[in-house]
């Protein structure tokens, strides 16, 4: 019994649990309101929080009559259930009364001078005379047949457990079947409620935050309505009907226990109060070290290229100090709970059987039979009400978890795309018009978006849109496809306002084509079928072929059932854009919508993909919103916005001559390439040869291959040059799936770590340890020391000299006292000892993880298994969790196997063959102990893992949503999630009969075991002599250990988890980087020139062995050189950079640095001598100076340093003007400052090295003109007296290079100075002359 008192939690909760529950929800919903939005105007994002929470009752709101019928049921099962525990409180009673009498019976029959004669025991007649009679008179005797009685309660034991083990299968089963069958259908409804909201809610409320909801949320309900509350009645019952037969067989008792509990009730709610304190302590303080540690391996590059490595194991090592103090102050404080909890409990004991006793011999109030029962059934009424409060917190957190998602499938959407209701036009032609239409997003209430905008498109015709960015094109484009509703004025379509047009039908007359186009994780033919259901292949074949696509679709081995990975990441950008225009012609719409269609590609995509936007905006009504004006001179109309306003039409020339926004927009573009855009007005290109021009430059850099590069290359390697060919492609192809089943391999199976092992991280805590040890055996001999105790006073009833009976009771419970303050100190003991190792070895562990996470080599980082987030989380989850294979585990072990150690001994002491007896059932009860341990926990885990399909389609469907419902296909993906939504389904009604089935087993177990017992001691009380105290002492020692040993082997999950998070952590630890920056090995030398060769390299990504990035790229600088990389992307340049700074090695060939061979020289060496200047420059979330300093982690930076590398990259004044100057925060990722000041603070950051070898990859090429100049002249003053490689989209930035290098298909096929090139009339001069800048 003892051993599950423990679990006395939370008495103190009962009442204040809601009450408590909604502070917090208000307070959340305080801060978080305003920060979304500005005190005065809340606008529509504004979160209600629902002044009442959802009602219990409430959540059961989508169950049918059937589902009704089985809770009820269940319900009146467990009640049932409940009421068997204190039944069999009253056979025990009725027992206990019987052995004593027998045992008395025998005591008086010992004395010589007794006989017994007619069932009453009568003085022999030689001593009649001498002694008083009376008491005699109701001695019976001989009456009694133990073995008789034995059998008959042995047989009350049996039909209570088969009726237990009947109830508690249906209490559950029944339970689970009907929850699940409700979650699904909660399930099918949120998301369909949700795929039908507008896009203004999405704004507000994250994806993130849905997603959790679908998954967590949902299954928080599940957990409230399924067998937690059966669970709950059972616990409730019980704890009723324990107190009504307390109070019923002896209220006097039953009134002193109760006094006392409440200190146990205190002790549990402060215990949970601190708990929670701490472990919130604890983790705000690791969340610290945690965001440290996601920046890092976010910015890895970064980090590589600067040294930053050991200084950032500094930092993140910094921070672990305080997560751990606040660990091990929760340690000592849970240890001094415990302790003082098992205190009360056994001074509990001794009070009651002290008073209890007393009532027994001097009152004669109560049989002992009575007493016991009392005590056990005021114990049990506890027990379960302490087990009951978990359920609580289930409900609670249900209910919690409820409101949001009922408040959703609540909430009526303002658009409704799935609604039937809106007129269908019978022919359209195609007119748009903006009526002064004024418009805010929901989410930013505050800012005007559009300001009465009024625009005419004519139907037919191109219009083109452009303006700043912020100027309200993409805004126009999308009230267009009715996203949003304007808050005044109206959008028509042919003369109809918008609003009364069925939007599923308006929304299939328009093709949209996005800046960032959106693909869903499946074949390139199934995107392209989502534009128009039921749409033939051969339709889909001439999309492709009006889209330029259908070429380099033919040429992947797949072809149109190529995969294109989630969110279409196996394919270029160039590519994306072409299979989204194919998706939007499939659907032939009459309107055209082109969202900066080609803002993201390189020259010659751009080149196809503009000729393929103009093959299809024929006779179609077509809105192309662009950045480039190149894109849009042959427009029809050219409309100019300005701050939610259209201020200019009209057409290119005319636009040029009224110097309106059209006009300085370009004069502010064409700036940097006059020249070249003379010569293309001269030549005035049409696009239509650009694209005939890809297969020109194929052939021609054939024929040049042949001659020029024939003594480089082997002959045969040369055709994969012009085309992938086939049989290379074969082959890569079997690689790579032969490579990714070895990869699916090497994920799953982690041999969990040797214990061994992780104790040897733990060594240096040895002490700790082994007071900790010490701690835990004291404790575990506590429960067989209880049951001695207790079977100790029920032998002094039957002795018959009140005077040694007496002096014996007071000898117990002085004794009980003295158990629970030893255990009082050995718990603390315990309790400190381990959290104190624990904390050690989890912050050890990290740093070293960490440590060896950044010694990594770049390619590491590439496979999505080593995502920052899921090395973060490994961090943070599997560092813990290896404290549960030492510390507070050791301290289980022993505890239970002193526990079950000191039992047996003592039991075999006793009585062997009852031991035997009850060994057999042992095993059982373990399992019992084991799986109520585990029911508590809940079945979480497998439902996961079952929702995970179902978890993908909503996933991908709320990250696209907007691209869904430009499509119309929010059905099908609410039919697909809800065919997904069917195995978890079955799973659960599955589930629902095991665990019912074995749920009743291990209630039973006890039953069953106790009527075997009991019979047998019977037997050997009768048989063999054995004193019947003998027999409750065996039976509780071994019972209470037993379930002792089921709550132990509930820790082995724990334990099996902890060595397989090792075992990944050693993983991690052993893995020899092939690029190692924390060794000293390789070559450094003192007059570093900055000569660069790379000799025929070939390289392919670790994550992509099948695309082969360069193939033979052959090109040297000398010192001082510029060196420029120009081509199309995804030819190699940025990749020949990563090998420059040795982020990857190249397959094959060499690159060398001051005729070195770059894999011989030592990393660190060779970084600390290159400055690297990104596109995206990543800066760190700490002051502007900190930022610059990190350009050298080798030594301490001066002031004067930061500052004229500051006034080197034209960022001095800027930053002076900032009000906290050098010590303003950048914000995480540099957010609070613009592009331009990220770029510039990254070339101080790049010059403060003060590198031989300065790399800029694309530095400019993310800014407007203005910073772009600023920026330009900073880079050239950078360049002075250093070897650098320029890559560049825009060629106005490089003309003035030493060499220029025209990359294509991973290598170089012509390099001179920039007049050289144009000389030659080949590719270089194609790309200046098609099209100024290249992206």
């Amino acid at each position: 019994m003892p051993s599950g008192s423990v679990k006395l939690q939370s008495i103190k909760k009962l009442g204040q649990e809601n009450h408590s529950y909604e502070i917090t929800d208000e307070e959340r919903a305080g801060p978080y309101m305003t920060m979304t939005t500005s005190k005065e105007d809340t606008g529509q994002c504004d979160k209600k929080q629902p002044a009442i929470r959802v009602g219990f009752f409430q959540l059961f709101r989508f169950s049918t009559c059937n589902e009704v019928l089985m809770m009820v049921v269940g319900s009146i099962c467990a009640v049932l259930h409940g009421s068997a525990q204190p039944l069999m409180l009253l056979v025990f009673g009725l027992l206990t009364d019987t052995f004593i009498e027998y045992d008395i019976e025998l005591n008086e029959l010992s004395d010589e001078r007794k006989e017994c004669v007619n069932y009453t025991i009568q003085w022999k007649e030689n001593y009649t005379d001498t002694m008083n009679q009376s008491h005699l008179d109701s001695m019976s005797c001989g009456v009694l047949d133990i073995e008789y009685e034995m059998t008959k309660f042995a047989f009350y034991y049996v039909g209570i457990g088969a009726a237990v083990f009947i109830l508690g299968y249906f209490q559950i089963s029944l339970w689970v079947t009907a929850a699940a069958k409700q979650i699904q259908l909660i399930r099918k409804i949120y998301f369909s409620k949700v795929m039908r909201m507008e896009i203004g809610w999405f704004d507000c409320t994250s994806v993130g935050e849905l997603n959790t909801r679908m998954s967590d949320d949902i299954n928080k309900i599940n957990d409230a309505i399924a067998d937690q509350v059966a669970i709950f009645m059972q616990r409730f019952t019980t704890f009723v009907c324990g107190f009504c037969i307390g109070f019923v067989k002896g209220w006097k008792l039953t009134l002193v226990i109760v006094a006392a509990s409440p200190l146990i009730g205190i002790g549990a709610g402060l215990m949970a109060l601190f708990v929670a304190k701490l472990t919130g302590m604890e983790l705000q303080a690791y969340a610290k070290a945690g965001a440290i540690a996601d920046e890092v391996l976010s910015s890895i590059r970064t980090v590589a290229a600067f040294g930053g490595e050991k200084k950032e194991v500094q930092r993140y090592d910094k921070n672990l100090i305080s997560a751990q103090r606040w660990g091990i102050r929760k340690g000592l404080i849970m240890g001094f709970f415990t302790g003082y909890m098992w205190l009360i409990i056994f001074l509990c004991y001794g009070l009651a059987f002290w008073y209890g006793s007393s009532l027994v011999i001097d009152t004669d109030e109560y049989s002992p039979g009575t007493l016991l029962q009392v005590f056990f059934g005021v114990l049990i009424a506890a027990m379960n009400l302490g087990q009951a409060s978990p359920c609580l917190e289930a409900f609670a957190a249900g209910r919690g978890a409820a409101t949001t998602i009922f408040e959703t499938i609540e909430r009526e959407p303002e658009i409704d795309c799935l609604s039937e209701a809106g007129y269908k036009l019978d022919r359209v032609n195609g007119d748009l018009e903006f009526h002064n239409v004024t418009f805010h997003y929901p989410s930013r209430p505050e800012v005007k978006i559009l300001d009465k905008l009024s625009v005419f498109v004519k139907s037919g015709e191109t219009t083109a849109f452009v303006g700043p960015s912020g100027a309200g094109k993409s805004t126009a484009v999308q009230l267009i496809q009715r996203f949003y509703d304007p808050k005044e004025g109206m959008v028509t379509l042919d003369g109809h306002d918008i609003r009364g047009l069925n939007i599923q039908w308006l929304r299939s007359l328009i093709g949209i084509v996005e800046q960032e186009p959106v693909l869903f994780a499946t074949t390139i033919a199934e995107n392209i079928r989502y534009g128009r259901p039921g749409v033939s292949m051969d339709d889909i074949v001439t999309a492709t072929k009006e889209a330029n696509a259908y070429n380099f679709i033919m040429d992947l081995p797949q072809k149109f059932d190529t995969l294109v990975g989630e969110g279409g990441g196996q394919m270029s950008g160039g590519q994306k854009q072409r299979i989204a225009i194919a998706r939007a012609l499939v659907r032939n719409p009459r309107i055209l919508l082109l969202d900066m269609a080609t803002s993201a590609l390189d020259n010659e995509s751009e080149a196809m993909v503009q000729e393929a936007l103009d093959k299809v905006r024929l006779g179609r009504t077509t809105i192309s919103i662009a950045h480039r004006l190149s894109t849009i001179k042959n427009a029809d109309v050219i409309v100019g916005f300005e701050h939610g306003k259209a201020v200019e039409r009209g057409k290119h020339s005319e636009l040029l001559d009224r110097k309106g926004v059209y006009f300085t927009l370009v004069t502010l573009q064409s700036q940097g390439d006059k020249a070249l855009n003379e010569k293309a007005r001269q030549k005035k290109l049409s696009l239509s040869r650009a694209g005939s021009y890809r297969a020109s430059m194929r052939a021609s850099i054939r024929q040049r291959s042949r001659s020029q590069l024939s003594n480089l290359i082997p002959e045969s390697s040369v055709p994969i040059v012009g085309e992938l060919g086939p049989r290379a492609y074969a082959v890569s192809q079997a690689d790579k799936s032969k490579n990714a089943i070895e990869e699916e391999d090497e994920e799953d199976p982690v041999e969990p770590a040797p214990v061994a092992r992780i104790l040897k991280y733990n060594l240096p805590e040895w002490p700790y340890m082994l007071f900790g040890s010490l701690g835990a055996a004291v404790n575990g001999g506590v429960n067989p020391v209880y049951s001695l105790l207790f079977s100790q006073i029920l032998a002094t009833f039957s002795v018959t000299d009140t005077v040694a009976q007496r002096k014996e009771i007071h000898s117990i419970c002085l004794f009980f006292v003295m158990v629970g303050v030893v255990s009082f100190f050995t718990q603390m003991l315990q309790g400190y000892a381990f959290s104190k190792s624990g904390e050690l070895l989890t912050r050890r562990l990290r740093r070293l993880g960490f440590h060896a996470m950044l010694g990594q080599e770049i390619g590491w980082f590439d496979d999505h298994k080593n995502s920052p987030g899921a090395l973060t989380t490994r961090l943070a989850t599997d560092a813990s969790q290896v404290q549960g294979a030492t510390g507070s585990q050791i301290g289980m072990i022993v505890n239970s196997l002193t526990n079950i150690g000191v039992a047996i001994l003592m039991s075999f002491y006793f009585s062997w063959k009852l031991t035997l007896l009850i060994l057999c059932f042992l095993p059982f009860i373990a399992l019992s102990g084991g799986f109520q341990a585990k029911m508590l926990t809940g079945f979480a885990k497998q439902d996961k893992q079952a929702m995970e399909a179902a978890g993908q389609i909503s996933g991908e469907a709320l990250n696209n949503i907007r691209t869904i419902a430009g499509l119309g296909k929010e059905r099908n993906f609410v039919e697909t999630y809800n065919a997904q939504l069917d195995a978890p389904y079955q799973a659960a009604l599955k589930k629902a009969n095991v665990y019912g089935g074995c749920y009743g087993f291990a209630q039973c177990v006890i039953f069953l075991t106790n009527s075997a017992s009991y019979r047998f001691g019977g037997y050997l009380v009768r048989q063999e002599g054995l004193h019947f105290s003998l027999v409750f002492r065996v039976i509780s020692a071994i019972v209470t250990s037993g379930t002792a040993l089921g709550r132990a082997s509930s820790f082995t999950p724990d334990y099996a988890k902890a060595k397989i998070s090792a075992a990944r952590f050693f993983q991690l630890l052993d893995r020899m980087p092939k690029i190692s920056v924390y060794s000293d090995k390789g070559d450094q030398w003192e007059s570093f020139q900055g000569n660069i060769e790379f000799i025929d390299c070939k390289f392919t990504y670790p994550t992509r062995p099948d695309i082969q990035v360069l193939n033979g790229l052959n090109v040297t600088v000398k010192t001082g050189q510029t060196l420029a990389f120009v081509g199309s992307s995804g030819c190699g340049k940025s990749t020949s950079v990563q090998l420059l700074e040795r982020f990857y090695d190249p397959d094959k060939g060499r690159v060398l640095i001051d005729g070195r061979d770059s894999t011989l020289v030592n990393v660190p060496f060779l970084r600390s001598k290159i400055g690297i200047v990104s596109q995206e420059p990543i800066l760190f979330d700490c002051s502007i100076l900190e930022n610059i300093k990190y350009g050298d982690n080798s030594r301490d930076i001066s002031m004067d340093e930061v500052i004229s590398a500051a006034r080197k990259s034209q960022l001095h004044d800027f930053v002076m003007s900032l009000p906290e100057k050098y010590d303003t925060n950048v914000g995480a990722q540099g957010s609070q400052l613009s592009r331009g000041q990220k770029q510039r603070i990254a070339i101080a950051r790049a010059i403060i090295r003060d590198p031989k070898i300065l790399l800029l990859d694309e530095a400019t090429s993310a800014l407007d003109t203005e910073s772009e100049k600023t920026v330009q002249a900073a880079l050239d003053k950078a360049r002075e007296g250093r070897t650098c490689i320029v890559i560049a989209h825009r060629l106005s930035t490089i003309q003035n290079s030493d060499i220029i290098a025209v990359m294509s298909r991973g290598y170089v096929i012509e390099k001179g100075t920039h007049d050289h090139l144009m000389a030659l009339k080949g590719a270089y001069y194609k790309l200046v002359t098609t099209g100024a800048p290249i992206s």
